[in-house]
């Protein structure tokens, strides 16, 4: 996983699950992914070390993992989308609009928990 594919995949994982973090790891994350700043940068403006920034940076992304390995929920979401691509692609090319595929696309998403 390349650099830019890598802070995606954490910035959404963190979309679903930032409300099990506390408000300064949710800080020191946004501040990282969100707003571009360095280490030094967020441990300056957080009086604390370089260190302990990358410390907690990397122990949320050790979490996030966790917690997708067990909530599923990205995936889940990445599912959904692509079976909702299908219907939208179903829908506007298809010229003679197909019921049966379109059931059955719905019947897919309907079995995703």
């Amino acid at each position: 996983m390349d650099i830019l594919e890598k802070k995606e995949y954490y910035t959404v994982l963190f979309d679903f699950y930032e409300s099990l973090f506390t408000e300064k790891q949710q800080a020191y994350f946004k501040e990282y992914y969100f707003f571009d700043n360095s280490l030094s940068e967020i441990a300056k403006n957080y009086g604390i070390s370089r260190a302990a920034v990358y410390d907690i940076i990397n122990k949320m992304h050790d979490a996030l993992n966790e917690y997708e390995k067990k909530l599923g929920l990205y995936e889940k979401y990445q599912k959904r989308n692509d079976l909702i691509d299908i219907i939208s692609n179903i829908l506007y090319e298809d010229k003679e609009l197909s019921r049966d595929k379109i059931l059955s696309v719905i019947e897919k998403l309907r079995e995703i928990e």
